[in-house]
């Protein structure tokens, strides 16, 4: 283990390719440095993946004691671990940390950009339905945490919408053919609804920093007064108007946009102006929700419009055009007690 301040960071060398055809480092990301830097805070960080550095010919090691001795000068060229100590070298919290470090002697050039293909080539991505899946497991309040119990809950809620439809870590289960939204899926878009930032949300609650309240994020405020009940219940309230409305696409979700990633997502970014709308009425309920989507449902039929990916394509830039339409059905609803 090497204490980084002082140290391993002040005595290698971190260059990258495009300055040097001798280096094997992919150019410097400053939003991958942020990221580490900010994660820094958490009172949780660990860094247990060694920093990997091909060692100069200028230290020794001392057998009888078991130490390297090092000199105060560039010793080696990090060949993996240069975001990873330049974030927590901006971070200030240097001296928090203990990293191991792996020395490898004696590279030539074609084994040095051997060994950093391999570890980078190799890695297999975590899907995101498990990472969320994992904030079961801690005891600390989080954004993510309290989106995935929202999403458990609607996925085995017999009165939810959502029931055995979400494909929980990622993967649809045995009798699940109608299962057509990824946990991962589910949760990363609902949490738009809590937190612009939910790591940095999380790092701050670990540290009892109180959370600003923001007014563009409706459910923020239920979720910094820990009611996430409340969230559950308008959540399942929406999602179950949208089912009553659209109960033939419901019974036959692979054959339409609306219970997919398209239609999910677009009425997930127009949440925020039908939730006003209600809430000017003080009418969060089932059946504010339904009375609304078929206003929404009439209005789209009067254009032929279909949810189907006739209309619909799978993309970012189709999620926000029927969004827009969402949005603009909200002018002519009219709201009746």
């Amino acid at each position: 283990m090497v204490q980084v301040l002082g140290s391993i960071i002040d005595i290698v060398d971190i260059t990258p390719r495009s300055e040097s055809l001798e280096a094997v480092q992919r150019d410097e990301n400053t939003r991958r440095i942020n990221e580490i830097a900010d994660y820094c805070f958490d009172p949780d960080a660990t860094f247990p993946t060694p920093i990997i550095v091909s060692v100069y010919e200028n230290i020794s090691f001392d057998s009888g004691n078991n130490l390297f001795n090092i000199p105060k000068i560039k010793i080696g060229q990090v060949l993996d671990g240069q975001h990873r100590l330049k974030g927590i070298n901006k971070s200030g919290l240097a001296n928090k940390f203990e990293l191991p470090v792996v020395f490898m002697f004696n590279l030539i050039e074609e084994e040095k950009a051997y060994v950093f293909s391999i570890i980078n080539s190799k890695q297999t991505k975590v899907s995101m339905s498990l990472i969320y899946d994992l904030f079961e497991l801690t005891k600390s309040r989080s954004p993510q945490k309290t989106i995935h119990e929202v999403a458990r809950s609607l996925n085995t809620s017999k009165d939810s919408a959502f029931f055995n439809r979400l494909k929980m870590l990622g993967k649809k289960s045995e009798g699940q053919d109608n299962a057509t939204l990824s946990q991962g899926t589910f949760v990363k878009s609902l949490l738009t609804l809590i937190s612009k930032d939910p790591k940095s949300d999380q790092i701050k609650l670990k540290n009892n920093i109180e959370l600003d309240r923001i007014n563009s994020l409706p459910l923020r405020d239920y979720f910094i007064d820990s009611e996430d009940e409340v969230i559950l219940k308008v959540l399942e309230n929406l999602f179950n108007g949208v089912k009553n409305t659209f109960i033939e696409l419901w019974e036959n979700p692979n054959n339409n946009i609306l219970w997919k990633t398209t239609g999910f997502g677009a009425i997930v970014k127009s949440f925020n102006d039908i939730y006003y709308l209600g809430n000017q009425h003080n009418d969060l309920s089932e059946v504010f929700f339904s009375r609304f989507f078929n206003h929404f449902k009439w209005e789209i039929s009067q254009r032929n419009i279909k949810l189907t990916s006739e209309h619909f394509t799978s993309n970012e830039q189709q999620q926000t055009k029927l969004s827009n339409l969402i949005k603009e059905s909200i002018s002519t609803f009219r709201y009746e007690e």
